[in-house]
């Protein structure tokens, strides 16, 4: 338990400064002197009060001082004789290990190092972080930081950080990698009034991290909705484990950034050429339920809307408006967010529409109740539409005119939210005209979007939340595999110090139940004709070396081959071209292939440094890197991850059939993949493959595994 960070009774600072302006006398400043917002009507889930700093006991330690803003200062925490929970380190880096010993002899179960200079300086600072994080584990102490700002806990009243300000009390849980960003979004809290439960910043983690915090704020029940930064995650597979425990007990929005190419495996095959961490990300938020945001301004927004309105029972939206223009901006954004839908009202409530509004209304969903609308017309509007069962949740939309009574309407919206019980948000769009309205709804824990896209796509992503946790627990399927084949076919390729396969991981995949074409090698043109003559023409040739990964790129494919004439000058044309583009390969001849019709498609797998095996899938053929349209997931698969992984690929329709084609084998492509899944989740061993093209034939009869290329290392 982490309750010694955000619940302790007695707090020492370790480094407390005389000195105005030095961290160690602004966290000090801090624990004695932060304040709740003062006294009054809550707003966004915040709670007023008047009361002044950490209620508990706090022990400067200083051996220089005597007195510290009024505090009694000790000179080293042996001198202390009371009971410590949380220790707060502001001392030179090189001293905390020995005040590791002091928090030891304390019995203190709980520090955070404010102090930089540790890993983010260098290798020496590395090396010191490493010997403070083993000293702790040793001695029994968690640690939050080094290298961050602190933390925060309203509900507590501590704040132990160097930031600025308190905000106020409410149900939104921040954590950080970035301390500075924690610093900005606490003063953005503080300027909205927008209430907060607890502000962590995590620094370095060298102990604490966000698997941590996610497991511990999801049974904070002071908290609602996590929100968190990140930049990195060291143990993927466990951060998706707690993630998708958290999901199922409130909404984790969160904002990843450095995803833009910077850490991605440098490899040949296409899967590792397009995959990347942030693609990791992508995949491990999608399969665990957390919601991505994009930018502060998306993690905000959504944020604010979870914390303060019901979840709706559906994703079935209707828009009420006075102005055509943002009506239709409304429904556009609607209809081009997937997820969501416009609302089809009943014939009961358009029939009570067109007697309550004027002729020249808009009826049908969005609900223009026209310019010179005044609160009698939105509040007839609002009874009626939400008492819908087609409604799930209401979008107000208000532009202000000279007759419009923007404040009333406000409360019009505020009294129709606490009737109904549906998801409510509002875009009353201006400044000074709606600056009171606004804060007035935002009393009311309405939130107001300043343009109705962004109040449209923060319903969507709460939409998405309610489908998250009515999924099923469902587990990975377990295909009936030759699993002591392949580990007998790995082990002596590894000890032989092979990292490139191609034969062998044909008979790899085979293994685990992939059909592939009929091949032969043939060694002379001669051996090309009668392998041709013996599968039936037409076959496909490729060059068959070792050292040729990409065989297009040296002319060495040939399809639809289809007499003995094209066979022989195919067989010549290919291996000379070979050659003179590669001298150095090893070239064994030529695989004569029987062909294969269907709708090429590739799969691969690339090892994410976080997550492990990446899934990848996409329409086939030399020009994937080109198009890049392709999807990612994270191993070991569910049958709904490879579902919602076909229909993230823009070219999907086409294997539903388009134009009178017959529709391709679908399901035989998912279980494919789920063996895949199954494959490079029992073997570690293997690091990248491409499975390219798989040949999805029409539906019923099956894939083909046409070529296929692998990559291995130790474990």
């Amino acid at each position: 338990m982490l309750d010694s960070f955000f619940k302790p009774k007695s707090v020492a600072v370790i480094g407390a400064s005389r000195e105005e302006g030095k961290t160690g006398h602004s966290i000090l400043a801090n624990l004695i002197n932060n304040k709740l917002v003062p006294a009054g009507p809550p707003s966004n889930g915040s709670i007023g009060g008047s009361k002044r700093g950490f209620p508990g006991q706090i022990f400067p330690v200083n051996p220089k001082a005597s007195e510290l803003l009024g505090l009694k200062t000790f000179p080293s925490l042996e001198k202390i004789d009371d009971t410590i929970d949380l220790a707060v380190i502001v001392i030179p880096p090189k001293f905390i290990p020995p005040a590791l010993d002091d928090c030891a002899k304390k019995n203190i179960k709980a520090a955070i190092i404010i102090s930089a200079g540790f890993k983010e300086t260098g290798a020496e600072g590395a090396r010191l972080e490493k010997e403070v994080a083993l000293k702790a584990k040793e001695l029994g102490i968690r640690l939050l930081g080094p290298n961050c700002l602190g933390l925060i806990d309203t509900n507590s009243n501590l704040n132990a950080s160097f930031a600025k300000g308190m905000p106020p009390q409410g149900k939104i849980a921040f954590f950080s990698q970035s301390g500075a960003l924690c610093t900005a979004i606490l003063d953005w809290a503080i300027g909205s009034n927008v209430g907060f439960s607890k502000f962590i910043s995590l620094g370095n983690k060298a102990d604490l991290s966000e698997i941590d915090l996610l497991e511990y704020l999801a049974n904070d029940d002071e908290t609602s909705v996590i929100l968190g930064y990140l930049e990195g995650i060291e143990n993927g597979s466990i951060f998706m484990g707690v993630a998708k425990e958290a999901v199922k007990k409130k909404p984790v929005v969160l904002i990843k950034a450095g995803g833009t190419g910077a850490g991605a495996r440098a490899a040949s095959s296409h899967t590792g050429t397009l995959a990347g961490s942030d693609k990791a990300f992508h995949a491990a938020f999608l399969q665990t339920g957390i919601i991505r945001a994009m930018s502060i301004e998306e993690l905000f927004d959504y944020a604010i809307l979870f914390a303060e309105q019901p979840l709706p029972r559906g994703s079935r939206l209707a828009i009420i408006t006075n102005a055509g223009g943002p009506g239709i901006i409304a429904a556009d954004a609607v209809e081009n967010t997937k997820g969501i839908e416009l609302a089809q009202f009943s014939s009961d409530t358009l029939d009570n529409l067109r007697q309550k509004l004027p002729p020249t209304a808009g009826l049908f969903n969005p609900v223009d109740v026209i310019g010179d609308a005044k609160s009698d017309r939105y509040k007839d509007a609002l009874d009626i539409v939400l008492k819908d069962n087609n409604v799930d949740a209401g979008l107000v939309l208000l532009t202000p005119q000279a007759m419009t009574d923007v404040d009333i309407i406000a409360q019009v919206v505020a009294q129709a939210s606490e009737n109904c019980n549906k998801t409510m948000v509002t875009s009353f769009m201006g400044e000074v005209s709606v600056r009171d309205a606004i804060h007035l709804l935002q009393e009311h824990g309405i939130p107001n979007y300043p343009y109705p896209e962004r109040a449209v796509r923060s319903f969507a992503r709460m939409a998405r939340y309610v489908e998250t946790l009515n999924l099923p627990d469902d587990k990975p399927v377990a295909f009936n595999i030759d699993k002591g084949g392949v580990a007998s076919i790995l082990k002596k390729i590894i000890d032989a110090g092979k990292t490139t396969l191609l034969d062998e991981a044909k008979a790899i995949i085979e293994a685990y139940g992939f059909k592939t074409p009929q091949t032969i090698l043939a060694e002379t043109s001669d051996e090309a004709v009668k392998a041709a003559e013996k599968l039936g023409y037409p076959v496909a040739m490729k060059i068959a070396s070792p050292d040729i990964i990409h065989k297009t790129e040296v002319s060495g494919v040939n399809v639809g081959i289809k007499d003995k004439k094209e066979i022989k000058n195919a067989f010549l044309e290919m291996t000379s071209k070979a050659k003179r583009h590669m001298p150095n390969a090893i070239i064994f001849g030529v695989h004569i292939q029987k062909m294969v019709k269907g709708k090429e498609v590739i799969l691969g797998v690339s090892r994410d440094r976080s997550f492990g095996p990446l899934i990848m899938f996409g329409l086939g053929g030399i020009y994937v890197e080109v198009m890049k349209d392709v999807a990612f997931r994270v191993a070991p698969l569910l049958r709904r991850d490879v579902e919602s992984m076909l229909e993230e690929v823009k070219g999907f329709p086409i294997l539903k059939g388009v134009r009178g084609e017959k529709k391709s084998d679908i399901n035989a492509l998912i279980d494919a993949i789920l063996r895949l899944s199954q494959l490079v989740t029992d073997f570690p061993e293997i690091i990248e493959m491409d499975i390219n093209p798989l040949m999805v034939l029409p539906e019923g009869e099956g894939v083909v595994a046409v070529d296929v290329r692998m990559g291995v290392g130790s474990r």
